[in-house]
């Protein structure tokens, strides 16, 4: 009867299905107030940046509203500094009213801040993937689901930011999709996170020779194969050995996660396997991907990120939330 009460509270079901809320938000530079020595300088806990008590708190708080907000099922994170600062975010969600069961951070690399997952649905494992052992690469998380009998691989992603080259994305896509192969691409796979690429990367980046170091070649459209896949869900074509990135099965002028001087751009996708298309078992609900937009999202045209100061000495302002925004997207199991 416990089992029975608790997925009853975590589920929405509609007609005997189960409806799973998946989402991934990249929470900005979310540090804990230890000292590790793989700090940015203004995140030195406790320094003349004034990243203290007061201000961790209200960082914790104004992230805990988004995902609250959001409430997902299962939703990934990106730059997350340790175990520590996951576990303050998740009481900061508990004492919000929002409780998450199970959580999980690929934090065996002193990386400076990491991937990492919170759960309502329990999972069978989550494992960490290397892309290289080189400081600059963090490491993927790879974290499997048995839910309603159904198995469902959630892989969550920050790649290498656009400071450097296309070949450096590469390297993180071939290290996941030779993962995926071990897997086998039948199954349900879902790639979520900060891939630092546009859904249409090949055609973004073609005239930028600081980006195109492989000779037009991209990690998220070529390695992951969704750059033959330009429809929405209900049109998609089977491609073998390749995603689907949800961004086709919204309307153009809402698919974006991040602006920049006021243009909006794709940092953040989701991308999912074939048989996820296929309304068997585990499937994916057709236009439910979308950016969570809310109005205090946004501060004059902009997203409202956390605020630091641009004075020579940086300093926390206790104010704002991340400079992304979270994507979500729905699932039906039978």
């Amino acid at each position: 009867m416990k089992i029975l009460f608790f997925t009853l509270l975590i589920y929405t079901s509609l007609f005997g299905e189960t409806i799973l809320k998946i989402a991934t938000y990249n929470v900005e530079n979310l540090f804990d107030l230890e000292t590790s020595g793989y700090e940015y300088s203004e995140y030195i806990p406790n320094s003349t940046s004034e990243w203290n008590q007061k201000n961790y708190k209200i960082k914790l708080k104004n992230i805990a509203q988004v995902i609250k907000d959001i409430d997902a099922d299962i939703i990934a994170l990106e730059e997350v500094e340790s175990l520590q600062a996951l576990l303050d975010l998740r009481f900061a969600l508990k004492q919000s009213g929002l409780y998450y069961g199970y959580y999980s951070i690929a934090d065996k690399k002193n990386t400076t801040v990491k991937v990492a997952l919170l759960s309502k649905v329990p999972f069978v494992y989550s494992k960490e993937i290397s892309v290289t052992q080189t400081y600059e690469y963090r490491n993927i998380l790879e974290t499997k689901f048995n839910i309603n009998g159904k198995e469902l691989y959630i892989f969550v992603n920050h790649w290498k930011s656009k400071s450097g080259a296309e070949s450096q994305r590469v390297l993180c896509a071939k290290s996941l999709m030779k993962r995926v192969k071990e897997i086998g691409f039948d199954k349900n796979i879902i790639l979520l996170g900060d891939f630092n690429s546009d859904y249409e990367e090949y055609l973004k980046f073609a005239k930028k020779r600081e980006h195109n170091d492989t000779d037009g070649i991209t990690g998220i459209n070529h390695i992951l194969g969704t750059i033959n896949q330009r429809n929405s869900a209900l049109h998609v074509n089977y491609q073998k050995e390749s995603f689907y990135n949800l961004w086709y099965d919204t309307d153009e002028d809402k698919r974006y996660s991040y602006l920049y001087r006021g243009k909006k751009e794709v940092l953040d996708n989701i991308l999912i396997s074939q048989s996820l298309l296929n309304a068997k078992d585990v499937s994916y609900i057709h236009n439910t991907i979308s950016n969570f937009n809310k109005e205090y999202l946004f501060k004059k045209n902009n997203i409202y990120r956390w605020q630091i100061s641009k004075a020579r000495v940086k300093k926390h302002k206790g104010q704002g939330y991340s400079d992304h925004l979270p994507l979500v997207a729905r699932f039906r199991v039978d």
